[in-house]
């Protein structure tokens, strides 16, 4: 293999015509001798800003030199010190403005492929039958400690609990564990049964139950798990599932959906399978509305059914907020970017069902409080797309369930639950993280949450 050591090492991909068609994953990830490749253009700074860019704080160059060396179960042991879900992580995770952002290698040339590498070693760690180890030193704590949600930041603050000798129950909403990981990302980002099963089954390895089926604020409130369930503390983690809309004429039409629910629909359900019993739209031209990886997620899912696709954004593609990973692969399978664009109304037929959407061109003003330059409507500049979907990516907020039925938990102007440094929120042993407070945000920083989450909790209860 020719190598410059300036540059990563490629990663094999499926190509964009066929790929367009079916949900397989479509990076295929690195093989051994790739992977012993690349980790040899690391250069294991003494002073590893690489650590700096990771939300968890994984050691980054103490893995990757087990990579170089060969020694897989080394690197797994390294990286399972720090983090839940490397499999995970690796797929997901925006490295490019993280780890790899911070990367020494990549002043003068290409950043190492930390996010690649560590798929590698988790997928390899799986093939092998490497499981996540408590530590020998562990001693059990005699507390039992309650995590609402199964999602990424759950499934962090469990781990890292369970590691710590608390005894701990998951309780999660849906008939599946995962969160996000289960009804947000397609399958051909993230395989459900190859890469987030095993990893929740990991999870599960280390001690951890999981209650599904279980929606707190329904089934058992939060004072009932304290008063009735014997926890001693309450990790809320329960994301953010409740959809944004633009609340302009015609969106209450048929064939006017969210996001979420057209992902939920196809990743959770697998409605994407011919023998499906779930129904989901297969349009045969969707506008998506939206810049985020959800919107590119939502996209590329619809491509794959068979659609006709318009990304429409209001801004520029310098603004797009969705990984540049994610847009040059959209852009691959054919999918179409009406940039500077924005919906201004959903037309319907006599039946009520969507028949197009009228938009207006944008420019782009002053900096709003964002920094980014605002979008502002070009009068007379309308036009209508003919389509028969319209999907809404604007993002997510909490779901209030769980602040309705639980007195004095305090909440911001857009329901997320606040907390203070500790992550602990205004009720005394109930602490939150990831989705549930700051919005919808990236897998990476819900598992940092978790993780954050799960050292308060440890002092909190060590105090009582």
């Amino acid at each position: 293999m020719e190598f410059d050591v300036m540059k990563k090492v490629p990663v094999a991909e499926q190509d964009p015509q066929i790929r367009a068609t079916n949900f397989d994953e479509v990076c295929l990830g690195y093989t051994k001798e790739e992977a012993v490749l690349e980790a040899s253009r690391c250069l294991n700074c003494k002073n590893a800003r690489c650590m700096q860019g990771c939300p968890v704080s994984i050691n980054i160059p103490g893995f990757i030199s087990k990579v170089k060396d060969g020694d897989i179960e080394g690197a797994y042991n390294v990286i399972s010190l720090s983090s839940s879900l490397p499999a995970v992580c690796g797929r997901v995770c925006p490295q490019e403005t993280q780890c790899e952002a911070q990367c020494i290698r990549g002043v003068k040339g290409e950043a190492v492929s930390i996010g690649r590498l560590e798929r590698f070693v988790a997928d390899s760690a799986k093939e092998m039958g490497i499981k996540p180890q408590l530590p020998s030193d562990m001693v059990k704590k005699g507390k039992k400690v309650a995590v609402i949600g199964a999602g990424p930041s759950g499934l962090t603050c469990a781990g890292d609990l369970a590691k710590m000798g608390y005894d701990v129950t998951i309780f999660e909403a849906l008939h599946k564990a995962g969160g996000v990981l289960v009804y947000g990302i397609p399958e051909f980002r993230l395989p459900k049964e190859k890469v987030v099963a095993k990893e929740v089954e990991n999870i599960k390895e280390l001690g951890v139950k999981i209650v599904t089926d279980a929606v707190i604020g329904r089934s058992l409130t939060i004072d009932d798990l304290f008063e009735n369930e014997g926890f001693s503390a309450v990790f809320i983690g329960s994301g953010a599932g409740l959809p944004r809309f633009m609340n302009i004429p015609g969106e209450q039409a048929l064939g006017v959906f969210s996001a979420n629910e057209y992902l939920t629909r196809s990743n959770l359900m697998g409605a994407f399978s011919p023998d499906s019993r779930t129904p989901i739209m297969r349009a045969k031209k969707a506008v998506i509305v939206g810049g985020g990886n959800v919107a590119m997620d939502a996209a590329r899912t619809a491509k794959r059914l068979g659609a006709e696709v318009h990304v429409v954004y209001r801004r520029s593609e310098a603004e797009l907020p969705a990984r540049a990973e994610e847009v040059h692969h959209a852009k691959e399978e054919g999918i179409i970017f009406d940039l500077l664009t924005n919906p201004v109304e959903i037309v319907a037929d006599e039946n009520g069902w969507v028949k197009g959407c009228t938009c207006i061109r944008m420019e782009l003003g002053e900096p709003d409080a964002s920094g980014r330059r605002s979008p502002v409507p070009v009068e007379g500049s309308e036009f209508t797309i003919d389509c028969d979907a319209v999907i809404m990516s604007l993002g997510t907020s909490p779901n209030p369930l769980i602040k309705k039925t639980t007195e004095g938990l305090e909440v911001n102007k857009r329901g997320g639950i606040i907390v203070n440094e500790a992550e602990m929120t205004s009720r005394a042993g109930v602490f939150a993280g990831g989705d549930a407070v700051t919005g919808a945000a990236t897998v990476i920083l819900a598992m940092g949450a978790g993780k954050a989450a799960a050292k308060g909790i440890d002092e909190y209860l060590s105090k009582q």
